[in-house]
């Protein structure tokens, strides 16, 4: 047997560390019987098999913007990034924010998907009854409190608390707020007495309150981009004016450093892939957002390898939280199939999303997808000599996660 597999063997050993090269990989933080919910097999030639990956925020823009995105090249980039479950938002067009809109968005997935889904309903100044009866056929309630793309945000914290007193207990709020309101969507958690999460947290102040309100028994979850943990306002010469718009926008250096600097606090890692073409992103009136189903899991794995993250931290924010946060069924025999020694870099032409774009477009990073799993069949396999991989499920094979027992 190689070394490396005997380092990979030593990993699973209860309380074991190993190294592999220049990656650590350390010892599991859990009791050895519940080592599946981590890492849990290892593979000829040092490779690892993941637990299916889950992003719990994802814009796929079908319907009204198919030649950014579709359900069929979103999902197909899903799956090549090692995510076979996307939570989608409704700021589409039309929005979701009742039972026709939802229908039409439902009907687009199902023909079209290739891995599983959800679908949010949009919080909008009208509509809280509504939404509340359609609560079991979603992801969660998305509630637009700052600047975003599209229609949805609201202004009026009193219709806040009209969605938060009607939106079903039991099933998530997500709120796009920034700095103060978040802090106002913190606060109507507290008053309310139920959670809220807080999506793509890209400040220092931000992670900070949410590190304080956790302390206080404040019902708050979070995510953070893996665009807000590799870029900052540094990148902005490199990238572009505008292919480093995004909302919220890149930050400063010091506030990259703070999220890292309080990893425990943040609950998920969330790609908020949200594509958009290149002539739109370089023209006068760029939309904000990147593309990052296919580059979240190298980026992070390359974050492993330096030491900044473990697995246990990966697999945790990418799989157990999102399962636990959103409620979500168990897929049975569904993995990743990872090598975390493979060393490449990413190219835009290898990947399947539509945009054809990505701003870590020529990084060189450790750790790649190799094969995916869902319920016992191959729906993505690396292809021989190649950094583009081949989806093999069926556009339609997604299943919709609420239908799922």
């Amino acid at each position: 047997m190689l070394v490396r597999e005997l380092m990979f063997l030593q990993l699973f050993r209860p309380g074991a560390a190993a190294c592999v090269g220049d990656l650590f990989l350390p010892p599991p933080k859990i009791e050895p019987s519940r080592l599946y919910f981590f890492i849990w097999n290892i593979f000829d030639k040092g490779k690892m098999k993941l637990p299916g990956l889950i992003d719990p925020h994802v814009h796929l823009r079908e319907p009204g913007a198919a030649h950014k995105e579709d359900w069929d090249t979103g999902t197909a980039a899903a799956l090549a990034g090692g995510f076979t479950a996307v939570l989608t938002m409704p700021n589409t067009n039309p929005p979701i924010i009742n039972a026709q809109s939802l229908a039409i968005a439902e009907q687009a997935a199902s023909s079209k998907a290739r891995c599983d889904y959800a679908h949010y309903l949009g919080a909008g100044p009208h509509n809280s009854h509504e939404l509340a009866e359609l609560a079991p056929r979603a992801a969660g309630l998305k509630m637009y409190l700052d600047n975003t793309y599209g229609p949805l945000r609201l202004d009026d914290m009193s219709l806040w608390m009209e969605h938060f007193a009607r939106w079903p207990r039991g099933m998530p709020i997500v709120a796009h707020a920034e700095s103060r309101t978040m802090a106002g969507g913190i606060l109507l958690s507290a008053l309310f007495d139920r959670p809220v999460h807080i999506a793509h947290v890209s400040l220092r102040e931000e992670i900070l309150l949410i590190r304080l309100a956790k302390e206080k028994g404040i019902k708050v979850t979070c995510e953070v981009a893996p665009h807000h943990l590799f870029l900052s306002t540094d990148d902005l010469p490199a990238l572009g004016a505008g292919r480093g718009e995004v909302r919220p926008r890149l930050a400063s250096p010091v506030d990259r450093e703070a999220l890292w600097a309080n990893l425990e606090v943040i609950d998920c890692f969330a790609t908020d892939h949200a594509p958009h073409t290149l002539e739109e992103k370089d023209s006068f009136n760029p939309p904000p957002g990147f593309p990052g189903l296919e580059t979240a899991l190298p980026l992070l794995l390359t974050a492993v390898s330096g030491g900044r993250l473990s697995l246990d931290d990966l697999v945790a924010r990418m799989h157990i939280n999102p399962r636990r946060i959103f409620s979500l069924p168990e897929q049975p025999e569904t993995w990743v199939e990872v090598d975390p020694l493979a060393e490449w870099e990413i190219r835009a032409e290898n990947m399947h999303t539509r945009c054809a774009w990505t701003p870590f477009d020529g990084w060189k990073v450790r750790g790649q997808v190799q094969r995916v799993v869902l319920r016992g069949r191959e729906v993505y396999r690396l292809g021989e000599n190649t950094d583009r991989g081949e989806i093999r499920a069926s556009p339609g094979s997604g299943r919709n996660l609420r239908d799922i027992s």
